[in-house]
């Protein structure tokens, strides 16, 4: 069985997550399609292949909203908070912020994108 790395999920914790590889990618992007994902100015984001993250919790995956034509948006049915994005390729990015604990290198964001 793979090592866990990082564990986190939702305000209200019906959805929680698992990651068995580091995260690649971290960044923050100002967009306007994540400022209205987030409700903030700037998301801090990091991405796994999708075959590295499991949904653990009693609420199963994630809701999705479709958001353009490669990825769909994340969030809890129940509380609403925000997850993360499940691209079309196999990719799955997650907010920073949902993670149980966010001192890990891998989790510090190294470049901004909009």
């Amino acid at each position: 069985m793979a090592e866990i790395m990082h564990r986190g999920g939702c305000l209200c914790g019906s959805i929680r997550f698992e990651t068995t590889a580091k995260a690649e990618n971290p960044h923050t992007c100002s967009c306007k399609m994540c400022q209205r994902h987030t409700g903030s100015l700037s998301a801090a984001w990091v991405e796994f292949p999708k075959s590295a993250v499991s949904w653990t919790g009693e609420g199963g995956p994630p809701s999705t909203y479709r958001s353009s034509a490669i990825s769909s948006r994340a969030f809890c049915p129940a509380c609403g908070s925000t997850i993360g994005a499940i691209d079309d390729q196999p990719t799955i990015a997650l907010l920073v912020g949902c993670f149980d604990t966010t001192e890990h290198d891998d989790l510090i964001a190294s470049s901004h994108s909009f």
